[in-house]
C-alpha cells in the first residue's frame, strides 16, 4: 500500500532545460564562445550546473576556471529562473490522480534551496506540495538515500510505501538506497548514465499518465 510519491524536479516534474540552457549560452557568449544547441545540453539538465558545464566548456571540477564559471553559471540562472520552465504535459493531471487517491506527494530535488524554491513557487507547486527536500537540506545531496528518507520523515510514510520518481541514474540509485520502489521517467533529460532499461528501476514510463494509471489499478 503506497502513501507517497516523491519526484525529482528538473526533468521529472518540469522541463527546466530552456531556462539552464539559456543560462549556460549566456555565459558561453560571455566567455567569447558560441552558444551550443538546446538540443546539445538537454541530456545534461539533471546533472545541473557540473553537467552543463561539461557540455558547454568540456570541462569538469579540476578545471582551473570551474570555480569561477560554476558561480557565475548561478548568478545567470538566478535572473532567468523561470522564465520559459514549465510543468511537463501530464503532470498537473498526474498530481490531481495522486491527491484525490489520498497519496501525498513531495519533491526531492539536488538543486539548492536558493533556486528551488522560487522555482516550486514560480511553477504554482507550493500551495500542493507536502514536502521540498533541496541539494542542500540534508547532509548529503542524491545519489544518497538520506533527502528522500528526510523526505519519508517529514511525511510520516515508511520508504517502502514510498515511490520516488526521477529521470536520472543517480535518483533511481538513490530511491533503491532509502527502499523506495523506484520509477524512471523516458521522457526526462535522461543524462550519460547509460541505457535507461540498464539503471534498475521498478518502472519505466514515457508519461505521467503512465504513474496514474498504474496507482490506479492497484488495490487500496
Amino acid at each position: 500500500m503506497f502513501e507517497a510519491v516523491l519526484f525529482d524536479l528538473d526533468g521529472t516534474l518540469a522541463d527546466t532545460a530552456p531556462d539552464l540552457g539559456g543560462a549556460a549560452n549566456q555565459l558561453l557568449q560571455e566567455e567569447g564562445l558560441p552558444p551550443a544547441a538546446l538540443t546539445h545540453l538537454r541530456p545534461y539538465t539533471s546533472q545541473g550546473v557540473r553537467g552543463l558545464l561539461k557540455a558547454g566548456f568540456g570541462i569538469d571540477s579540476a578545471h582551473v576556471d570551474y570555480p569561477r564559471l560554476f558561480d557565475r553559471f548561478l548568478d545567470l540562472y538566478a535572473a532567468r529562473i523561470c522564465e520559459e520552465s514549465r510543468l511537463f504535459d501530464g503532470i498537473p493531471e498526474l498530481l490531481d490522480s495522486l491527491e484525490s487517491m489520498g497519496l501525498h506527494w513531495g519533491i526531492v530535488t539536488n538543486k539548492r534551496m536558493r533556486f528551488t524554491d522560487p522555482l516550486v513557487e514560480l511553477l504554482q507547486l507550493s500551495p500542493r506540495t507536502r514536502c521540498v527536500v533541496s541539494g542542500d537540506t540534508t547532509a548529503e545531496a542524491k545519489p544518497s538515500p538520506l533527502p528522500i528518507r528526510h523526505a519519508c520523515a517529514l511525511l510520516g510514510c515508511a520508504p517502502e510505501n514510498t515511490i520516488y520518481v526521477g529521470d536520472d541514474r543517480r535518483d533511481i540509485d538513490a530511491g533503491r538506497a532509502a527502499g523506495c520502489l523506484t520509477v524512471a521517467v523516458a521522457y526526462g533529460y535522461l543524462g550519460d548514465s547509460g541505457p535507461l532499461a540498464d539503471w534498475g528501476a521498478d518502472l519505466i514510463i514515457d508519461h505521467p499518465a503512465e504513474l496514474a494509471a498504474y496507482l490506479s489499478a492497484r488495490p487500496r
